[in-house]
């Protein structure tokens, strides 16, 4: 890498635009938080048959996935603003089409409205390069975990959305579509403040970073992108699921909405000091600590389906995320220069979402379709997560022993 760095002493226009995307990050980002909760609920009241209750969901990360590497190209050659912009676009649009599914009762038109929603989600996914664009090294991670945490303001806003909007209309979640919808309005004011230069043109016959071929064959690139995906996909096959399992082992839909609460909350406190650690410990220390308490919630869960267990295995897995899934995204932004963030953040994002989204498609049918009851559901649902840690848990491994077999 090539590419001057910004000093520390230049992080004053770094901050500011932090300041823009943690707001980006805890009101537009109430979107996720909130269709994640009542998606599956939503979509198993109009689905023609239980196991695609969680489709909708999947559906939004397949647009996730279908959108990463497009938007990243979009970011490279206009800059990161028109990319948020296409993004608050695609989640309004989403909301309304998916507002008017649920009241025609129509699931073919609730899934493609999904696919506009998951334009808004693999815009948000940027948030966190962004915050790195014109950061100094050592403030990389810190930034990071900063847009992150903003995450904690969304986790507070999206269950009280829930809340207020969800019985607004005699047809239940129509309100709280259409609440979704306005929300994205706030984008275009707010990303006005953002100010992120667009990346140089490659020039012929200058240093314009390496090809998409030689990044993947960097090793550090390699395992970052296997733990960031195992720890999404992980998170989301779990999270997908719960609101199922709760309100299918007789709790009400209110708890449910609270326990992802509490697992939003568990996501997004701990990146207020996230960026420390790393810089304490290591990047590829925190992904581990990430994996290990993300085996942690699966054992809870695996222990009954008790309301605090529900509480305690959901916060686990957050945190779980927060540690995996930040302490990746730092040594992919480590390993890669200015010039080469369009070829490799798309195809990270990519990859993560593809992950994401065959972990959503995979939740419903473990959850309502792999046994006889809501508990043997909730189970193969977690212990579906062990080969996946054991990959990036291996993949970890082997990076650590690397350098000394060379």
């Amino acid at each position: 890498m090539t590419a001057t760095q910004p000093s520390p002493a230049s992080d004053a226009i770094a901050r500011r635009n932090v300041i823009v995307l943690v707001i980006a990050q805890a009101v537009l980002g109430a979107q996720m938080s909130v269709i994640f909760t009542v998606g599956g609920l939503a979509g198993q009241m109009i689905s023609p048959n239980p196991c695609w209750a969680t489709l909708p969901l999947s559906m939004i990360v397949l647009g996730s996935v279908l959108t990463a590497r497009p938007l990243a190209a979009l970011m490279q050659n206009r800059g990161r603003r028109a990319g948020f912009l296409v993004g608050t676009a695609g989640g309004g649009i989403g909301a309304l089409l998916v507002a008017r599914a649920i009241q025609t009762d129509s699931f073919a038109l609730m899934l493609f409205g999904s696919l506009f929603t998951g334009i808004y989600m693999s815009a948000q996914g940027f948030y966190r390069f962004a915050a790195t664009d014109t950061a100094s090294a050592e403030y990389q991670p810190k930034a990071i975990s900063w847009v992150m945490a903003g995450g904690l303001f969304a986790a507070i806003l999206g269950p009280q959305l829930v809340t207020l909007t969800a019985d607004w209309f005699a047809v239940p979640f129509l309100g709280t579509y259409l609440a979704v919808a306005a929300l994205n309005l706030v984008g275009p004011v707010l990303f006005a403040f953002l100010h992120i230069p667009v990346p140089p043109r490659p020039v012929h016959g200058r240093y314009n970073g390496r090809s998409a071929r030689q990044m993947l064959r960097d090793p550090v690139i390699a395992v970052a992108m296997i733990c960031g995906m195992v720890s999404y996909a992980l998170m989301n096959l779990v999270m997908t699921s719960t609101p199922l399992a709760v309100v299918g082992c007789g709790f009400a839909t209110a708890d449910a909405a609270h326990i992802v609460s509490a697992h939003v909350l568990a996501m997004y406190i701990p990146s207020f000091f996230t960026g420390h650690l790393i810089a304490r410990f290591g990047r590829e220390a925190i992904v581990a600590a990430g994996l290990v308490i993300l085996a942690l919630s699966g054992m809870v869960a695996m222990t009954g389906v008790e309301i605090e267990k529900f509480y305690i295995a959901l916060m686990l897995l957050g945190l779980g995320w927060n540690f995996g899934f930040i302490g990746a995204t730092a040594m992919l932004t480590a390993a890669h220069g200015p010039e080469e963030r369009g070829r490799i953040q798309g195809i990270n994002d990519f990859v993560v979402f593809g992950g994401v989204f065959l972990a959503s498609l995979s939740s419903g049918g473990l959850m309502n379709c792999s046994g006889t009851s809501t508990v043997a559901g909730w189970q193969a649902v977690n212990l579906a997560m062990l080969p996946f840690l054991v990959l990036a848990g291996g993949a970890l491994i082997w990076l650590w022993l690397r350098p000394k077999a060379a």
